[in-house]
């Protein structure tokens, strides 16, 4: 396959994959999200210049110790905005997802495993906006 092409298969399962992630993260649900994380999966981000490696497990023990957007009334606001394919087994994801009043932009790599798509890291980077 070359290089940026697309299966619908492959597509779909990437979609869902993401759309979990999100669900969860508008939900609070560690359990959604720790089914797209691989277990091995890192995030990362550079706030002042400086990167910061946050492992799977550390997150998912922050998201069940902080009340959800849902559960807050937060309007969800999420979205893809691009999906890259590198051959049928690797994958770039771009979304957009808030917990106000901070704004993410997610890029998030995917391989596809034994056990299906997921994801293996996320980059991402905050915006504060008033509410």
């Amino acid at each position: 396959m070359p290089e940026g092409s697309m299966t619908l298969p492959a597509l779909a399962a990437i979609e869902a994959v993401v759309r979990t992630y999100l669900d969860g993260l508008h939900e609070g649900d560690a359990d959604k999200i720790a089914a797209a994380f691989h277990p091995c999966a890192h995030l990362y981000s550079a706030p002042k210049g400086e990167v910061v490696d946050f492992p799977r497990a550390d997150w998912l023990t922050a998201i069940k110790g902080r009340p959800s957007p849902q559960s807050q009334g937060l309007a969800r606001e999420d979205r893809i905005l691009a999906i890259d394919m590198a051959g049928d087994d690797a994958a770039c994801v771009k979304v957009n997802c808030c917990i106000p009043p901070r704004y993410f932009t997610d890029f998030l790599l995917l391989l596809k495993t034994n056990e299906g798509w997921r994801i293996v890291a996320k980059s991402f980077h905050t915006e504060l906006r008033s509410v």
